[in-house]
């Protein structure tokens, strides 16, 4: 019997404990089933990272699916990495790529662009996945990013430029910067289990419970040390409606990482006693932990479509986010901040607004409800299995 074999290629990382089991709780089984629409075997080029057992089994979903094989890339993800690494990675994705038909390539990634080149090099045909904007990433990282940033923004031009097809998770953002000569689609990596609607009804209970002597909680759920995830702002917006008398407010905190400059900065700030860093937690856990949330924000200053925001909308929870990528096609106008030097004040100006009135509340969590209804799992999965045929038929008439 003919079996079709896709590679999935992406910088990851993927975490491996002792004992060889891989753990992530964004590229999990569930993710990697839309591959399964088109092929009957997955291997994914990645680099990891070590984990104790205890850790990835408590945090992350366990990689079980019998027809997926990891194929383990050195890092490349920096300087010395590349210099060091590149060679061997070559010779791991050229080998991918030969024993593969159909090749998923993640970017931005340097996993990602390499296996473009290789690809285009044995001339088969490739479909990218354009999930972030590199300039964001390096930009806003760091004093060396802002170095980086031009070069790894023209470098995934011209690969996603040349691509024969592409999917794209935002509705413009990322196809005006990244513009492509292929075929294209837009379709969300975030996938919606269907909402019950007691889900509204309970949010408008909460929101008419609100009182004088209620407690705000505001969380955002990502990386606890990435800079350009941006806690850091809404921790000084925070600050700032403390010198006016406002403290009915705590900020939850969860992802991945210490949270040690994010507490530092509470410090600072003197708000420390308003911020509550839970730190990772298991993505069964994350509608819990909405639920009781009154507004989630998303201050990043690097994003593609966050999925978190989307989840968070599918709760009928009331959002603030930065314009940022993806993040002002999900929410309305009047809870988009900047992501520049005055994202502070405007943030402050968006929570007086909402926490002193419950119609406001209640007419963004009506919104947002509705608005998540867009990213249904039955809907991205028909659009995204249609545009995967496409490219798999593309390959199989050569």
């Amino acid at each position: 019997m003919y079996t079709m074999k896709a590679l999935f290629c992406y910088d990851g990382p993927l975490y491996k404990d002792e004992n060889g089991n891989y753990y992530d709780s964004i590229l999990n089984d569930q993710m990697f089933q839309r591959y399964f629409k088109v092929a009957d075997k997955l291997d994914l080029v990645i680099r990891t990272r070590a984990i104790s057992t205890n850790e990835g089994a408590k945090k992350m979903g366990r990689i079980s699916n019998p027809n997926i094989s990891v194929i383990e890339c050195p890092n490349l993800s920096s300087v010395g990495g590349l210099l060091k690494n590149r060679k061997q990675a070559e010779k791991i994705i050229e080998k991918s790529i030969k024993d593969a038909e159909l090749i998923f390539v993640r970017v931005p990634s340097v996993i990602g662009n390499l296996s473009i080149d290789i690809a285009k090099k044995l001339k088969k045909k490739y479909l990218v996945e354009v999930v972030g904007c590199p300039w964001d990433a390096y930009w806003n990282y760091s004093l060396k990013g802002k170095m980086v940033a031009p070069f790894a923004t023209l470098m995934m031009k011209n690969r996603v430029k040349n691509a024969p097809f592409v999917l794209y998770v935002t509705n413009d953002f990322l196809q005006s910067r990244y513009p492509t000569k292929g075929k294209s689609i837009n379709c969300s990596n975030v996938e919606l289990a269907p909402v019950d609607e007691n889900v509204l009804n309970n949010r408008m209970k909460k929101v008419s419970d609100y009182s004088s002597k209620t407690i705000y909680t505001i969380g955002t759920a990502a990386g606890l040390d990435v800079l350009y995830k941006g806690q850091q702002y809404v921790i000084q917006a925070l600050a700032k409606l403390k010198k006016e008398g406002i403290t009915n407010i705590e900020y939850q905190l969860i992802g991945g990482g210490t949270g040690a400059y994010l507490l530092e900065t509470a410090k600072k700030f003197g708000v420390e006693g308003q911020i509550k860093i839970i730190g990772q937690m298991p993505h069964d856990d994350v509608f819990t932990w909405l639920d009781n949330l009154d507004i989630y924000a998303q201050p990043s200053r690097q994003e593609g479509l966050p999925r978190s925001v989307i989840e968070a909308m599918s709760r009928a929870l009331p959002c603030i986010g930065a314009k940022t990528a993806g993040i002002p096609e999900l929410l309305s106008n009047e809870c988009i901040f900047s992501n520049t030097s005055n994202e502070v004040s405007e943030i402050c100006q968006i929570l007086k607004r909402m926490i002193s009135s419950s119609q406001e509340m209640e007419k963004q969590a009506k919104r947002n409800y509705e608005e998540s209804k867009k990213y249904a799992r039955n809907i991205l999965i028909d659009r995204r299995t249609r545009f995967f045929c496409e490219y798999k038929n593309a390959v199989e008439e050569r």
